[in-house]
């Protein structure tokens, strides 16, 4: 896989970021900071609580494929995080074919973060969809300073994920997601989140906003129940994982990720056995900012003995 690709903006630049902060008393609903005007430190996309909530109203009946449409107008500095699942190749499908209708259009780039522990099936289905998809620009982050699971090992140990799952999802992909969002200059994600698939997800929103990041986050087929995106994979001729056909529903790292068993929740074979629904992208970022401040503090508490 690639390294980490740099930014192509200036560092001089302004960074367009989300206004996570919902202000029910704002005299405006949304707006865009002039780089040239006294306001050009504010983010570039901010919402009331009350926009907010009438954009959700209005998406939430429309199609994914019109949801995209509208945020690529929408939204700036628009990205797609996916780790190839099925609804994230089913958005890639939907934007490919919309750029394809309006080429002069602004394209929406991938964000993939590569933990070095993704099977070998997800590797090579990254490689069909870049053929698939020539136009689509991926942007692969990986760990700091490691390309590879003997980097890693040879840094972290062996089975971190094992021996500290928290320190494995902020350095394998807290850190990296934190990284790709600063060096991209992110204001807004797609995301393949669904309410069908169970857990923390059961009553998200077309959009939310991620406060703590300062990111929207934008949820385009949230509607969809698995066997929506699955017909559409398989009408569109649409690349996917061979491990779906062996039961597995969602796949994340090989050491976490298991077949579903009938009549389980989509996600069941996420962390099997373990009190954990999430991967880390999407909790908390101030959970594992506490964790590493613990680390230090227990750190500095043995140096002093």
């Amino acid at each position: 896989m690639d390294s980490a690709p740099r930014s192509e903006t200036s560092s001089g630049s302004s960074s367009p970021r989300c206004d996570g902060k919902v202000d029910d008393n704002a005299s405006v609903d949304s707006g865009f900071a002039s780089g040239n005007s006294s306001t050009s430190s504010l983010p570039l996309i901010s919402f009331t609580q009350a926009h907010l909530k009438h954009l959700n109203k209005q998406l939430e009946t429309m199609e994914p494929m019109d949801i995209l449409r509208v945020c690529k107008v929408l939204f700036p500095n628009l990205y797609q995080t996916t780790a190839f699942g099925l609804t994230g190749l089913a958005t890639i499908d939907m934007l490919s074919k919309i750029q394809t209708d309006s080429p002069d259009s602004q394209p929406v780039d991938l964000i993939f973060l590569d933990t070095l522990y993704h099977f070998q099936e997800t590797y090579d289905l990254v490689d069909r969809v870049r053929a698939r998809y020539p136009n689509v620009k991926l942007h692969v982050f990986k760990p700091a300073d490691t390309n590879t699971v003997a980097e890693f090992e040879g840094t972290y140990g062996e089975k971190l994920y094992e021996m500290s799952s928290e320190l494995y999802d902020w350095i394998a992909k807290v850190e990296p997601q934190q990284r790709a969002y600063a060096e991209l200059n992110v204001a807004a994600v797609l995301t393949g989140r669904r309410r069908s698939q169970g857990g923390q997800r059961g009553d998200i929103g077309v959009i939310e906003i991620d406060e703590e990041r300062g990111i929207v986050k934008i949820n385009p087929l949230v509607n969809w129940s698995f066997q929506q995106v699955k017909s559409y994979i398989t009408e569109n001729n649409v690349p996917y994982n061979a491990l779906l056909d062996r039961g597995y529903k969602s796949i994340g790292d090989w050491h976490s990720t298991s077949p579903v068993g009938e009549g389980e929740d989509e996600r069941a074979g996420r962390w099997k056995g373990q009190d954990k629904t999430e991967c880390g992208i999407h909790n908390k970022k101030s959970r594992y900012a506490q964790y590493i401040a613990n680390i230090e503090r227990g750190t500095q508490q043995v140096s002093a003995v």
